[in-house]
């Protein structure tokens, strides 16, 4: 069986790959604690200098599975815990971490991206955050950083209108630094991440964590919107929201 998660190191890159192509990436419980394992063990490896975080032809990430979020939302149950590692992990982060995008880029497909230093993005690439609209709350800390990052305007149209970014939109917005096709993306996040790799790397550290500031309030926000989440999760907003997306599906 194809690992949903692949993790190779070249030279001084590790290459962290959602492999999940028939269900567009849609996150299991498994694959955040496989990424934030690969995340975790690059912080601890003093030869890895920089990481790319990737997914599979026509899909980033369809964030979790929206039937798991339904069964959770109708029986009580909390999504948020299976990926609080993998939250935790982006925020401790301290090496650089660059993102390649192609086709969908759903939830947390988009929210991770904020914890990226470098997004590269192909031209199919297009960005959803349907938190509000399914009952429920961004998170990943991105109600604290993409205001910061976007803009107040920007940062709602994105977390609570749930309005989607072409990637040529998300570029324009500062969410993304260049836009390649498809077939160019690999390569060209690989020779972002190369670049990055080649330079001094405790002085990469050192600027990378003054411009990010302490992870303590990136945690802290992290906690207060996955208990907040929990709670919308069993809400009456939720459980419409859930119970309408599973007739329209049957």
């Amino acid at each position: 069986m194809t690992e949903l998660v692949t993790v190779t190191d070249d030279g001084a890159v590790r290459v962290i790959r959602m492999n999940r192509p028939d269900k567009k990436n849609a996150l299991t419980g498994a694959m955040y604690t496989a990424m934030a394992e690969a995340i975790n063990g690059a912080n601890t490896n003093d030869t890895i200098h920089c990481m790319v975080i990737a997914g599979v032809p026509g899909a980033f990430s369809a964030g979790n599975d929206i039937a798991e979020f339904a069964q959770a939302a109708m029986s009580g149950g909390n999504l948020v815990r299976p990926a609080m590692p993998f939250l935790y992990a982006l925020a401790n982060n301290k090496k650089p971490l660059v993102a390649a995008v192609q086709g969908v880029a759903v939830g947390v497909g988009v929210t991770l991206l904020l914890h990226c230093d470098q997004v590269i993005a192909a031209n199919d690439a297009r960005l959803t955050t349907p938190f509000i609209s399914l009952g429920v709350l961004p998170e990943a800390a991105s109600s604290l950083i993409a205001p910061r990052m976007l803009g107040h305007q920007r940062a709602f149209s994105l977390l609570v209108m749930g309005q989607p970014l072409s990637a040529q939109e998300a570029k324009e917005q500062g969410l993304v630094n260049l836009v390649v096709t498809p077939e160019e993306l690999d390569a060209a996040a690989m020779k972002v991440a190369r670049t990055i790799a080649a330079l001094p790397p405790q002085g990469v550290a050192i600027a990378r964590r003054l411009m990010r500031g302490s992870p303590d309030e990136l945690i802290a926000r992290i906690d207060e919107e996955a208990k907040l989440f929990g709670e919308r999760l069993s809400s009456p907003e939720a459980r419409a929201a859930f119970q309408a997306f599973m007739t329209r599906k049957k």
